[in-house]
């Protein structure tokens, strides 16, 4: 019922920035959530950042006061911008939905787009 689409990763040096964008579609107005969570190789999935409608968030602490989340008015797309970059935050990063559908609340993931911090 709702499809994400991430876009915006790369290469990128140590110390420098990206913006990372999902673009949510379908049953949008059921969404009460929209994080960011990344995989590197060998490694669990982990969550990077969240934000519920209210606009509380809940980050990561390797990334806490290094990126930050948000979302646009129409509650539909998110952002990650990631600023002082290290190479071990290089992953595959993974948009997510939680949407509340019916009596259930479901989970959504993006396709994944990959970060890679290196020189």
């Amino acid at each position: 019922q709702v499809q994400l689409v991430e876009s915006g990763g790369g290469l990128v040096q140590p110390g420098g920035s990206l913006r990372l964008s999902c673009a949510a579609s379908g049953n949008i107005f059921s969404i009460y959530a929209m994080g960011w969570y990344r995989q590197a190789p060998g490694k669990e999935r982990e969550l990077v950042a969240v934000m519920v409608n209210s606009g509380a968030t809940n980050y990561e602490d390797s990334v806490k006061g290094r990126f930050t989340i948000s979302r646009d008015n129409a509650r539909n797309t998110a952002y990650l911008q990631m600023n002082s970059l290290r190479p071990e935050d290089t992953a595959v990063y993974y948009c997510n939905a939680a949407a509340a559908l019916g009596s259930n609340t479901r989970i959504f993931w993006g396709q994944g787009t990959q970060v890679t911090v290196s020189s």
